[in-house]
């Protein structure tokens, strides 16, 4: 023990008004007085009241200690841990804080541990000195202690008998029990800081001049070793390079152990010293460094980017394929075999198996009704269809038609019933889809490939940008639109090689036969694709349309999967042979029903809602379920459905069109007639008085006068021959801005439904009405007299227009030949030709400006 009590001396308060870490005062109990024996003298000290009184930051906040005649400082090493240190140091806690978690081990009666208690036991009885003042270094882990000595011992010696009695008995800390306490006399001035500033294991050795009017002196390594050596393990040191303009010189100083460090600069910092040889004294300044430890492999990797970023980039895409094709892969497989739908569980079929006689006599029957009227004249096509199912062609089964005419019920409900790995993909939300991350997400919808991540390609593009910019090179991180596509058809492909493969069972006969001869030899257990709305909207989707179509070509191919399109469009054929060149493809063209099959479909669709049914058991014990004809299915005005449908035509659209204004209650005759109304008023809106201007007229293929020419002909002939319409002046030499060549104009009329075009022997023959209805939508526009002249006479303009633009050729080339010096007799033929030519155009000049003088005298008078 100290001998008597430790007398404290009392100092200002802290920064802020907040009593510091030292500001806790500590009450002792009187302790009986005892001499202490000290060179055989006995020296009694006065008793007083200890206690622990002082900041953190030196007396009066300014960061030193002052000491008088014999008073000395001693650091203390190891007194509290640094791990802890950072943790509770924190800038908006205070010295009150921490001086509490003190204060909370002495009242656990954890005296033992308390860092003033290390402090006592540090300083034997047998050392005479007096401790005045403890100021704790919490960042430090240790504490300052300032003491007063004897005039006839040094402080010296005191440092050396404490050093020497610490290492014989040491005092190990409860947090460190592998280090003991260590002390170290404070040769300099310590800095006393309390800024947010943490010791490290290098430290900054500044030389500054000790007065005004001395220039400092580096110090060399050597001096610096036989400094600081005392203090630890040196692992090295390191001096300023001689070429630097950095002032003040410094050197650094590397410890082994930061404790050492630590020591270092609380003993050293402000030591003044005279080097042997100079003839300036240099002061030392101390402060902590942050090491900078070599970072090969990042420097390698921040210095070569171009070749870094693309393995980065292949990296990312192998931990993807890894991670996430897997999971895209089960749910596209799940998706085909329907795996997680509730009508496919063994629970709704059981149900379903024990409640079908119970609701046999209510069921409904006028869907089933609807679909037997449908597709009874259709049934060789469905066989068909089923039978291509079963062989092993590589090749597309095609299914054309108009819009309308049922290709997808016919497809899904009748010719696929009951097969269970079907996959329809719908082409129209896919390429109806806005930008490019949309295009994918749709994509990704209709097979479910999730998850996707649409919106990191947009992401990704942006670094690619960036890293472009900097390096020079492309980093990879961004898709392209293709290679999204690939990716998910691709994925697609997987999933549906497993789904074939899925029922295979190593009992088979041919259990030892490879995947692909497995394939080859079982078509019937392959999934169908369905891939729906193909060429929608084609002219701005081009890429989407060949990727598709390259991938179905791979999957019949390879005998993955049967493929089935269903379009609308006539030119399928340009698309998807490129993918199967050398394929014929399996084609069923599916027309308008037949006026008897029209009616019963209109008939059936009065009542399909809640149909009543009879029921009677045949001989055979049989139950047989007949349809009872409703009140509304014996109306007298059905009588007029004949002539109606004869009007109307057999486009399913249509017909359900009219059954539904029937099941109002309106009369067939006049139900047809609003129909034809509407279908007037729609080729109206959309072929004859569309606005011209961007986004309109100006990305047709077609012009308002070649619409309505095919109008008024088909009209009155109801058929036209392909190749004649060609030759007319109006398609073969048109001069509207906005009409391509013929053959290009009649094909998006066409694909704009407008007008059909029948194919015979797989070329153009005859050119129809795009619906049944619409001859009638016809016949109605021609009876507006001034819709009739107006749009004539804009065709007679554009006739005239070409006549003139034909007289203008003529009269160029007849000019040319007269400004010939002499006239030669071969020209005269070539002459004659050119002037019957021109009388010809002029003739058919007036012919047109005549009638167009009739047309304009309707228009003055029609309102």
């Amino acid at each position: 023990m100290i001998p008597g009590h430790i007398l404290f001396r009392p100092a200002a308060r802290p920064a802020y008004g907040i009593p510091s870490l030292a500001a806790a005062r500590c009450a002792a109990r009187p302790r009986p007085l005892r001499p202490v024996a000290w060179g055989g003298q006995a020296r009694w000290p006065t008793p007083t009241r200890a206690r622990w009184e002082s900041t953190t930051t030196g007396e009066e906040r300014s960061g030193h200690i002052h000491t008088g005649p014999n008073e000395s400082i001693l650091f203390f090493d190891n007194l509290f841990p640094l791990k802890l240190n950072t943790l509770i140091w924190r800038p908006w806690q205070s010295d009150r804080d921490l001086s509490e978690l003190l204060k909370r081990f002495e009242n656990h009666s954890l005296g033992i541990m308390d860092p003033i208690n290390l402090v006592k036991r540090a300083i034997p009885p047998t050392v005479p000195i007096k401790v005045t003042e403890i100021i704790p270094r919490l960042k430090d882990g240790g504490a300052f202690v300032k003491f007063s000595h004897p005039s006839e011992l040094s402080a010296a010696e005191i440092e050396g008998t404490l050093a020497r009695l610490l290492q014989e008995k040491p005092i190990k800390p409860w947090f460190n029990p592998f280090r003991g306490i260590k002390a170290g006399l404070v040769q300099g001035v310590p800095w006393l800081e309390d800024l947010y500033r943490f010791p490290k294991s290098r430290v900054r050795v500044e030389f500054v001049a000790a007065s005004d009017t001395e220039a400092p002196a580096e110090l060399s390594q050597e001096s610096l070793y036989s400094l600081f050596r005392k203090y630890g393990k040196i692992a090295e040191i390191t001096s300023q390079p001689a070429d630097s303009k950095v002032l003040p010189k410094f050197a650094y100083v590397d410890f082994v152990l930061v404790r050492d460090a630590i020591m270092a600069r609380n003993c050293m910092h402000g030591f003044v010293l005279r080097e042997q040889g100079s003839k300036s004294a240099t002061k030392l300044r101390i402060s902590y460094e942050q090491r900078v430890k070599p970072h090969h492999i990042w420097d390698w990797i921040t210095n070569h980017p171009r070749i870094v970023i693309p393995l980065i980039a292949a990296l990312l895409a192998a931990v993807t394929v890894v991670i996430f094709d897997p999971i895209r892969e089960f749910f596209i497989k799940a998706h085909v075999q329907k795996s997680f739908e509730f009508t496919n569980s063994r629970l709704y079929k059981w149900f379903k198996r024990q409640t079908s006689d119970i609701f046999a006599f209510r069921k409904r029957k006028g869907e089933e009704d609807i679909l037997n009227a449908l597709f009874t004249h259709r049934k060789d096509l469905i066989e068909s269809i089923r039978g291509w199912l079963l062989e092993t062609a590589d090749t597309f089964i095609i299914v054309h038609g108009p819009r309308g005419s049922g290709k997808k019920e016919l497809v899904l409900d009748q010719a696929l019933k009951g097969r269970s790995d079907v996959l329809v993909l719908d082409c129209k939300p896919i390429v109806e889809a806005r930008g490019e991350a949309g295009t994918i997400r749709k994509l990704a919808a209709e097979v479910r490939y999730r998850p996707v991540f649409s919106w990191a390609n947009n992401l990704s593009s942006l670094i690619d940008l960036a890293v472009t910019s900097t390096t020079g090179v492309k980093a990879g991180f961004s898709e392209t639109l293709e290679s999204q596509l690939v990716k998910i058809l691709q994925a697609t492909a997987a999933a549906l090689t497993q789904v074939s493969l899925s029922r295979r069972d190593k009992h088979d006969k041919d259990a030892t036969i490879s995947d692909d001869a497995y394939l080859e030899a079982h078509p019937e257990r392959r999934p169908v694709v369905v891939i729906n709305n193909f060429l929608h909207k084609s002219e701005d989707s081009g890429i989407i349309y060949d990727k598709i179509a390259e991938w179905a070509a791979a999957l019949v191919q390879s005998n993955v999967a049967h493929v089935i399109v269903l379009t609308n469009d006539t030119s399928f054929t340009k698309s998807l042979s490129k993918a199967l060149p050398d394929r014929v493809f399996h084609q069923v063209a599916l027309g308008d029903l037949s006026p008897d099959v029209a009616k019963k479909f209109v008939v059936s669709h009065l009542d399909p809602d809640d149909r009543p049914v009879e029921a009677a058991e045949n001989e055979d014990g049989e139950v047989k379920v007949t349809p009872v004809i409703t009140e509304k299915q014996r109306r007298q005005d059905l009588a007029e459905l004949d002539e109606c449908i004869e009007s109307l035509g057999g486009r399913l659209t249509d017909l359900q069109l009219l059954a539904r204004r029937l099941k109002i209650g309106q009369s067939p005759k006049k139900a047809v007639a609003e129909i034809i109304e509407g279908s007037a008023s729609e080729i109206l809106r959309m072929f004859l008085l569309t606005n011209k201007g961007p986004g309109r007229d100006d990305d047709r293929k077609w012009s308002t006068e070649q619409a309505w020419y095919l109008i008024k002909e088909i009209a009155g002939k109801e058929s036209l021959r392909y190749n004649e319409m060609l030759l007319s002046n109006t398609f073969a030499s048109s001069t509207a801005p906005g009409a391509s060549s013929g053959e290009a104009a009649i094909d998006a009329l066409a694909n704009a439904e407008l007008i059909s075009v029948k194919s015979s022997h797989g070329r153009p023959q005859t050119i129809r009405a795009g619906k049944p209805v619409y001859q009638a939508a016809f016949q109605k526009i021609l009876q507006d007299i001034v819709l009739k002249a107006k749009m004539d006479l804009n065709l007679l303009t554009e006739l005239a227009k070409i006549e003139a633009k034909g007289i203008d050729k003529v009269e160029a080339e007849l000019s040319l030949l007269g400004s010939l010096p002499k006239q030669p007799p071969q020209t005269v033929e070539r002459v004659n030709y050119l002037l019957a030519k021109l009388q010809g155009s002029q003739s058919k000049i007036v012919a047109y400006e005549k009638e167009m003088g009739e047309l304009k005298k309707i228009l003055m008078q029609e309102a």
